[in-house]
């Protein structure tokens, strides 16, 4: 089946458009299943079959991001190009610029968000407060940092780092060898270690009109550097809320971002907020948007590649998510049956056949009158899960 016809730039893509997707995951698998229900065709790109993503496309293309000639075959087959991940080539937003297919976000946002001194970079020349950092591309770099900046310290991989891979904590300026040795001395950056209260993130959409729309904060709490738990809303003053707001906002307009995009802070103990890093695209913590807000993050991330207005993001009830990860299979399948005993326990998998230690294989939310009563049945439910 052929795709439609391209729209006017300035025309939104209705029901019946096909969506590319870039990026195979559990976002993509989310997204897509948005997009089915309103209507919409997903097509996803990436170089792993039977892909979370692809196994609820309408189509799978199995190719490396590096093969242009399947990158441009793709583009041309869809209305619209988005992205599930942002480790992405920029080749790839390239191609589907000179097909004349929209991209959303653009490829500068990838860029900027793909590499950590990039980005932080970036959020110190829009002025926007971080915790101190420096450049680290040698040992002598990394010496001359830990004499600036202090210790503890961490140093981090510049490039492809989540879930706390490509990062180590320096205690004292002595341990800098062994720390650049670690991260396979290569270009990092050095951050000052932040003793904040909590990490909270803002799970934001922004249309190609401009509008801006977010999902306050979230707060977020992690176990080996994954996250674990996230509750909504946080018990956060409303002025923190709306200095999140700003700082989001700016980030998006300036880097025209037309999507979905997530900024991870640091709440310090004196009330200050710093930005850590960014995710354009929908984000772990904002899962609990599906059956918690009107409008989840994936609808309003279709909404936004759509050029569809953005859809309510008022949160109908408090709600906690807790990541399911591998380790959960350790001693066999997990209890599901006992996991059915909780009504209010809504569960997500993500298609994954191989559970190791660490990945995430889906998640649980849970809504209640309370955020302190949604986490503690999703905390319980999780439990349940254990043989």
């Amino acid at each position: 089946m052929s795709h439609s016809p391209l729209p006017t730039p300035h025309s939104p893509l209705l029901p019946g458009a096909t969506i590319g997707v870039f990026g195979s995951g559990q976002l993509g698998r989310m997204l897509a299943m948005v997009a089915q229900r309103m209507g919409y065709r997903v097509h996803i790109f990436s170089p792993d079959r039977g892909s979370p993503a692809g196994q609820v496309a309408d189509c799978e293309i199995t190719a490396d991001y590096t093969d242009q000639e399947a990158v441009r075959a793709f583009v041309q087959g869809v209305d619209a190009v988005t992205f599930e991940f942002e480790n992405v080539p920029a080749h790839v937003a390239m191609i589907a610029n000179e097909q004349g297919v929209p991209v959303r976000p653009g490829g500068r946002v990838l860029r900027t968000a793909q590499q950590r001194l990039r980005e932080k970079t970036f959020f110190a020349e829009a002025n926007l407060p971080t915790a101190p950092f420096a450049p680290v591309r040698s040992l002598a770099d990394l010496e001359n940092g830990l004499e600036t900046i202090g210790s503890p310290a961490i140093l981090k991989t510049a490039a492809y780092g989540y879930d706390g891979k490509g990062q180590v904590r320096i205690e004292r300026a002595g341990d800098a060898q062994a720390a650049w040795h670690a991260i396979g001395k290569q270009d990092a950056i050095l951050e000052d270690y932040v003793d904040f209260e909590r990490e909270v993130s803002m799970v934001a959409a922004r249309g190609a009109n401009g509008a801006f729309v977010h999902y306050g904060l979230i707060e977020n709490r992690h176990h080996n550097h994954i996250l674990d738990v996230s509750i909504a809303p946080a018990n956060v003053a409303k002025q923190t809320v709306a200095v999140a707001a700003q700082y989001t906002r700016m980030v998006m307009e300036k880097l025209d971002a037309v999507g979905v995009l997530c900024v991870e802070f640091f709440l310090c103990r004196d009330g200050r907020l710093l930005l850590n890093e960014m995710a354009p695209r929908p984000h772990n913590s904002g899962h609990l948007t599906i059956e918690a807000a009107v409008t989840s993050q994936f609808e309003q991330q279709l909404r936004a590649v759509c050029r569809l207005p953005l859809g309510s993001t008022e949160l109908l009830r408090p709600a906690a998510m807790v990541n399911l990860l591998g380790d959960l299979w350790r001693d066999g399948e997990p209890d599901w049956a006992a996991l059915a005993a909780f009504p209010t326990a809504k569960l997500h998998l993500y298609g994954k056949a191989d559970a190791r230690l660490g990945r995430k294989m889906g998640h649980i939310t849970v809504t209640a009158k309370t955020a302190d009563e949604a986490l503690e049945t999703a905390l319980a439910a999780r439990v349940a899960l254990r043989r």
